[in-house]
């Protein structure tokens, strides 16, 4: 299924390639026009980016070293941070390179794959989102059954599952933004290629288009939302109900974490894809919050937030610089 929507894809791109009425490029207007915004937007986007990449290779390595965290949680964000890592990489470079250039040109296939791959990488964190949600509800609402119920078997396929609908997502507003014809301005009031604001310059009515990423935004948006409120209405009753007043605590400190990471991912996302249009500079404001921002904060929250992540980033730091820790062997 996959395949043959990929394929559909290409056939697409191809017939473009041969219609010389179609665009062939887009520029991307960006964030700003000032030069001096834009050489601070640079300095930002770059520290953002660089702590994006650190922070979640550096999450991503903690877990594989540290057998304490060969848990199921740590096997989803694990996923979650290599879904970050590819999300942010796939929009932030190229937005640093259009910020020293002046030509802010993209190829028509260039800015396909971008899409593309923002919609995969995007629908497999709310997947993904969704999942450590019901792994924290099983946790913490029947403990005695966790290690029956989130066996490695069934995390795989957890995982596996929120891979593939991202795909599946992507293959489907992808294809409803690229049938349509791009004959007039090729200036995409953005600074990466997204659908919405693809469809904007779209030379017929996009109006269909539109409602297929709408019903997509219901699958991928509000119906994991959903599953996430209903799973941390039953954690919330269940803390409640503990006798132990730190195992309360110990509860609201790991589902806050996660808490965090649903609100500011999904409310920004949802504001972009499921509410009327609002004008453009506000619809750029919230995607960077979410393609840019997000990406950074989740590693950080929950390394923050997390006792057995702090303290397996202690013990590799033990390891190799316990002359400087003050540690005698």
């Amino acid at each position: 299924m996959v395949d043959s929507g990929g394929g559909q894809i290409l056939s697409l791109l191809t017939l473009r390639q041969t219609n010389q009425t179609q665009v062939t490029e887009f520029f991307l207007l960006g964030l700003a026009d000032d030069p001096y915004t834009q050489k601070l937007l640079f300095v930002l986007f770059l520290a953002v980016y660089l702590v994006t990449v650190l922070g979640n290779l550096l999450l991503m390595s903690l877990v594989q070293i540290d057998s304490r965290l060969h848990t199921p949680m740590y096997f989803f964000l694990c996923n979650l941070s290599l879904a970050d890592l590819c999300f942010s990489t796939n929009i932030v470079p190229q937005a640093l390179v259009h910020l020293l250039s002046r030509k802010k040109a993209i190829s028509f296939m260039r800015c396909a794959a971008q899409l593309l791959l923002f919609l995969i990488f995007g629908g497999t964190q709310c997947a993904l989102l969704a999942v450590m949600s019901y792994d924290r509800y099983v946790a913490i609402c029947s403990p005695l059954h966790y290690s029956n119920v989130m066996t490695w078997r069934v995390c795989v396929q957890l995982a596996t599952g929120s891979w593939t609908s991202g795909i599946l997502v992507s293959i489907v507003d992808s294809t409803f933004t690229l049938r349509l014809p791009y004959r007039g301005s090729n200036n995409i009031a953005h600074f990466f290629c997204e659908a919405p604001a693809l469809l904007v310059l779209a030379s017929t009515d996009p109006h269909t288009s539109e409602m297929a990423i709408f019903l997509m935004g219901v699958v991928i948006l509000f119906i994991p939302v959903s599953l996430i409120l209903v799973s941390y209405g039953n954690i919330i009753v269940t803390v409640i109900r503990m006798k132990s007043a730190s195992g309360r605590l110990k509860a609201f400190s790991t589902c806050g974490s996660h808490l965090i990471v649903v609100i500011l991912f999904y409310g920004s996302a949802i504001i972009t894809y499921m509410t009327p249009k609002s004008s453009k500079e506000q619809e750029k404001l919230v995607s960077v919050f979410y393609a840019v921002v997000t990406p950074m904060l989740n590693p950080l929250i929950y390394s923050l937030r997390n006792k057995d992540v702090k303290g397996a980033l202690r013990k590799v730091a033990t390891r190799k610089f316990p002359c400087r820790l003050g540690i005698n062997h």
